[in-house]
């Protein structure tokens, strides 16, 4: 299973590189996962690093929805024109795409966040804002998790 976790701020260079954490590649089993990524711009304007493998899983369930040609045509060829397959150098550093970096409007102080099986990266005010935002919202879900969790385990003493 992939579980990305954590929060990582790192600057983008004058060569348009950023450093991924080792704590946070060392989350990634290269074996099952590849040991490269695919970057692309996702939800919400936020770019996103996807280990190969997965990201590939993810494009094979892409497949055009019958009812809507249009619409699938258009998604395919944005999905696919807005990721690109990537490696990390010697060092563990990214160099971002200069069109997906304009697109998803980054700037130098940026933040890499583990969100489950991907990587996200956030300009760092954005991101603080985000967080600030959605702090009293993240907090009611973690505690109804962690009440569920909590009574499914009483249920099975």
């Amino acid at each position: 299973m992939l579980l990305l976790t954590g929060e990582y701020q790192h600057v983008v260079d004058v060569k348009g590189r950023v450093l991924v954490s080792n704590k946070l590649r060392a989350q990634i089993d290269a074996d099952t996962h590849g040991s490269n990524f695919y970057l692309v711009l996702g939800a919400n304007g936020i770019l996103c690093l996807y280990p190969e493998r997965y990201f590939e899983r993810i494009a094979s369930a892409m497949a055009p929805d019958a009812g809507a040609a249009d619409e699938a045509v258009a998604f395919e060829r944005i999905s696919f024109a807005f990721a690109s397959r990537v490696e990390l150098d010697s060092q563990g550093r990214l160099l971002l795409n200069d069109r997906l970096r304009k697109r998803a409007g980054l700037k130098a102080q940026i933040t890499l966040i583990g969100v489950r099986d991907h990587i996200e990266l956030w300009n760092e005010e954005d991101w603080e804002r985000y967080v600030s935002d959605h702090m009293t919202q993240y907090q009611r879900q973690m505690s109804e998790a962690r009440r569920c969790v909590l009574q499914k385990q009483n249920e099975e003493s």
